[in-house]
């Protein structure tokens, strides 16, 4: 239901787009936007990971260099099915975590210092399972594309404002359409791209629970992220809010309410969810996390505990 709903929702942006295209200039107007469009997803679908990696300066790790989120990783990636994603860490003390690229075979999972910092490590098998799950929903090309239709949307509806200001000319567009345009066009862009991301991030966070064997482990892992991210400024994130739908948890200031203008659920309902995810497969608290050993599970000496990944 919910790759149908999404299937819908990219239908209905990509409407909107060809309906700006027609208002702007018919027929012609209509397939010029789509041919540029189709320029910029395919621009994206090659570049995404590498600009968003780039601009939160992630600093790639192996075997060597993090030998125990390496392994967790490559467990987790195994049990999911999927071939092990290139990992980044980035100096950022906000707990927070995204996974990027355009299929399984040329994916990335980023992970802030903060978070490894402050989870232990059943927590933090729990966030990397679910990130790993947008990998295998190619959740990460959707929100790509999303994000690219909807700041083309702006852009046509800024030149259907730009085209009509000039009263004189034969523009198709009135003043009036074009501001109507120009408010109501992003805003729904936006409305849906929201909905998408909320709809993957429910997805993700079951497929998750099962990836690491145990819902609690994640749920435990986002109340602790929640209760953090929105305290703990993430300066880059300011900066780039384009790119927030792409964290487990919004890493915006503000923005906590569960509504049409969220990029993320409300932690609580996701939460929910997962313990009555937990409850279905028969999982209680007893198996919640455990303080997590000095030195961390990305290098350095830990006490290795048994988990479902090894």
């Amino acid at each position: 239901m919910n790759y149908l709903k999404t299937a819908m929702l990219l239908a209905g942006m990509t409407a909107l787009f060809m309906a700006i295209g027609f208002m702007l200039g018919g027929g012609t107007g209509m397939l010029i936007a789509l041919v540029v469009a189709a320029g910029m997803n395919l621009f994206s679908y090659w570049n995404s990971d590498r600009m968003l990696l780039g601009m939160y300066g992630a600093q790639e790790v192996d075997a060597r260099s993090a030998p125990e989120l390496y392994q967790m990783t490559a467990e987790l990636a195994h049990r999911a099915g999927i071939p092990m994603p290139r990992l980044y860490v980035i100096q950022e003390d906000q707990p927070n975590a995204f996974a990027t690229g355009r299929d399984p075979e040329h994916a990335a999972v980023a992970i802030n210092t903060g978070l490894i910092a402050m989870l232990t490590r059943e927590e933090l098998a729990g966030v990397i399972a679910h990130e790993l799950a947008h990998i295998k929903n190619r959740d990460t090309l959707i929100m790509t594309i999303t994000a690219t239709i909807a700041g083309a949307i702006s852009m046509l509806a800024n030149f259907a404002m730009m085209f009509s200001s000039n009263r004189g000319s034969n523009s198709p567009v009135s003043p009036l359409a074009a501001i109507v345009m120009m408010i109501v066009a992003p805003l729904a862009a936006m409305v849906v791209q929201m909905t998408i991301s909320r709809t993957r991030e429910y997805a993700a966070d079951r497929a998750g629970g099962e990836i690491c064997g145990n819902p609690v482990w994640l749920a435990s892992g986002l109340q602790k992220i929640a209760g953090a991210a929105h305290v703990i400024p993430n300066a880059e994130a300011e900066r780039h809010p384009a790119t927030a739908h792409m964290f487990i948890v919004n890493p915006l200031s503000g923005a906590r309410m569960d509504n049409l203008f969220s990029t993320h659920p409300n932690p609580e309902n996701r939460i929910a969810e997962l313990m009555a995810q937990a409850q279905a497969l028969d999982i209680g608290y007893q198996a919640a996390p455990v303080a997590q050993p000095t030195g961390g599970p990305w290098g350095g000496a830990t006490a290795r505990r048994r988990g479902p990944w090894g």
